[in-house]
């Protein structure tokens, strides 16, 4: 019984930005507990060859290309998707971007960039799948935030602002539509080994800090986030709503 509670036959989730990285990580991982799969990307050969893997590990899978910061596209691509072939009944929101530099010489059209691509699309997403949700009144929510939803580093002031507006956003999904039965939470990864942190990740002076500041001593592995993500798509979190779960090897717990 405790173990079905965590099982998600018959459900289909919908992971933006999951062509490579966490998304795809994610979206292998609820395939692996069951759901049927939508993946998403803004290009068509990488999103391809990800539902390609996806299906050769035995999930199903369905492509749908949108733009995450286009809202009339989403708004139709989530409507058609939904009259051609089903619910989604649940949401990971992980599309995001970063960009690095002084935040005195940051430059403003790189800054409305990680507003549209990292805060917006949570926006456009979710409302476009929640709108589907409230009618059948159920529905998961998963914002994929950050580390940096709770602390500052150097030249990503405003990467951290957009996952700080991502935590309050999802509060906000949680007590504007728990009522009609959507549970809407936060999933924060810390330092994990991805595309996007790769120049990290090959920077040894880099590696080293992280390793000392990080009480788990190391950088996390994408697969590290599937269980939590499980736990938030599923029964098992039935009653968890407007919360953020942090996923980082103890940073933000310590000094």
């Amino acid at each position: 019984m405790s173990l079905s509670l965590f099982d998600l036959t018959g459900r289909r989730a919908l992971v933006t930005g999951s062509s490579q990285g966490i998304g795809l990580a994610l979206a292998k991982g609820l395939a692996a507990a069951g759901a049927e799969i939508v993946v998403n990307g803004r290009d068509a050969e990488k999103l391809s060859a990800a539902a390609a893997e996806l299906r050769s590990a035995g999930g199903t899978v369905h492509e749908l290309a949108f733009d995450v910061t286009d809202h009339h596209a989403v708004r139709a691509a989530v409507d058609r998707f939904e009259a051609e072939t089903g619910p989604i009944d649940i949401l990971i929101n992980n599309a995001g971007m970063q960009h690095r530099g002084p935040l005195e010489e940051f430059p403003a059209e790189a800054f409305e960039r990680l507003l549209q691509t990292n805060i917006a699309s949570v926006f456009h997403v979710g409302q476009a799948v929640a709108r589907h949700m409230i009618g059948r009144g159920r529905g998961k929510i998963v914002n994929i935030c950050s580390v940096q939803t709770a602390l500052a580093r150097p030249g990503i002031a405003p990467y951290t602002a957009t996952k700080g507006a991502v935590a309050n956003l999802t509060k906000g999904m949680a007590t504007d539509w728990a009522k009609y039965g959507l549970q809407c939470n936060g999933l924060a990864p810390g330092y994990f080994e991805t595309p996007l942190n790769q120049a990290l990740v090959d920077d040894p002076e880099f590696t080293s800090w992280l390793s000392k500041r990080t009480p788990a001593g190391r950088w996390g592995k994408v697969e590290e986030l599937v269980g939590t993500a499980i736990f938030l798509s599923s029964e098992a979190s039935s009653f968890v709503n407007g919360t953020t779960i942090f996923v980082d090897g103890g940073i933000t717990a310590s000094l």
